[in-house]
Order: C-alpha cells, then sequence, then structure tokens
C-alpha cells in the first residue's frame, strides 16, 4: 500500500469505482453526524453531476473528493458544491484547495454556475466564494446565514433551494 502521505495525488474525474474509497473517506472525515447536516439535505433532492466531480488518490486510495449537484435558488439554476473532503494526512498540502478550483474550472467551462456551497468563509473566499449574494437563500434546515457562500453569482439570489 502507497504511503498516502508521501504519493503525489493525482486529480481526477470521479467514477463508479470510486464509491466504496469515497464512502470510507467521508466516514473519517465527517463521521455519522454528516447525515444531519443541511448540505445533506440538498444531496437528498439534488442532481449528482458526475462530470463536475472529481477525486483525488494517492496510488490506488481515495485521498480527496468534491462533488457538484444541479440546484435551483427559486427560479435560478446553480449548482451545490459538497461535500468536499480530504484524507487528515492531505490537509496540509492544498489538495482541498486544488479540489475546489478543479471543480469551478470544470463548471466555468461548460457555462454553469453560480455554485452555492455551506461552508468556512475564511477558507472558501480565496476561491471567489463569499456570502454578498446569499442573504435570500432558503436552505432546508436552519444554518448559520454566514457559512451561505456563492461564487458567480450575477446578482442576489434568493428563494428556496430546490432540486
Amino acid at each position: 500500500m502507497a504511503d498516502i502521505n508521501a504519493t503525489e495525488a493525482v486529480i481526477r474525474p470521479e467514477t463508479p469505482a470510486d464509491a466504496a474509497g469515497i464512502e470510507t473517506l467521508l466516514g473519517h472525515a465527517f463521521g455519522p453526524g454528516r447525515f444531519v447536516k443541511v448540505s445533506e439535505r440538498v444531496r437528498e433532492f439534488a442532481r449528482y453531476r458526475p462530470d463536475l466531480s472529481f477525486c483525488a488518490l494517492a496510488g490506488a486510495e481515495v485521498v480527496g473528493v468534491v462533488r457538484l449537484w444541479d440546484i435551483h435558488v427559486g427560479p435560478d439554476r446553480a449548482l451545490f458544491l459538497g461535500p468536499l473532503a480530504v484524507h487528515s494526512g492531505r490537509r496540509l498540502d492544498g489538495l482541498g484547495g486544488r479540489l475546489v478550483e478543479r471543480a469551478g474550472a470544470a463548471a466555468d467551462a461548460l457555462g454553469e454556475g453560480p455554485i452555492l456551497l455551506v461552508g468556512d468563509p475564511p477558507y472558501f473566499r480565496r476561491f471567489g466564494y463569499d456570502a454578498g449574494a446569499t442573504a435570500g437563500v432558503r436552505l432546508p434546515g436552519p444554518v448559520d446565514p454566514r457559512r451561505v457562500l456563492a461564487r458567480g453569482a450575477a446578482g442576489p439570489m434568493a428563494g428556496p433551494v430546490r432540486a
């Protein structure tokens, strides 16, 4: 087995064969509490976009993942980012940022956007995400509005998040 801390991570599109490795990574990264988060409520009804979802592998082991999902905010189309997870041994090498950038670039290349997420403002700000356009977004559960972030919004986003 490769040393995931020493092996260069390769980012590539997610495939169905990655499912078990991704579930293991998500379990370690978020624990069983991930199933009660508002982001999980969104993923229950949103349409998964495998063409905009990526994983990072060190050898054969999945060490990172980012997924995008089709949603609407009110009447407007958008994407939802999450989960973003990185193996604990790789959190300081910028892998999470590279995954966020790769997913955003893929969405941009297809003319998709804006991208909405629930996350840490200081972390995501460097990738162009902020709460400036999200005050009117209504997610399916309670969430700190300062953590509802978007990038690429042409104006204020308003309404319920739905399929």
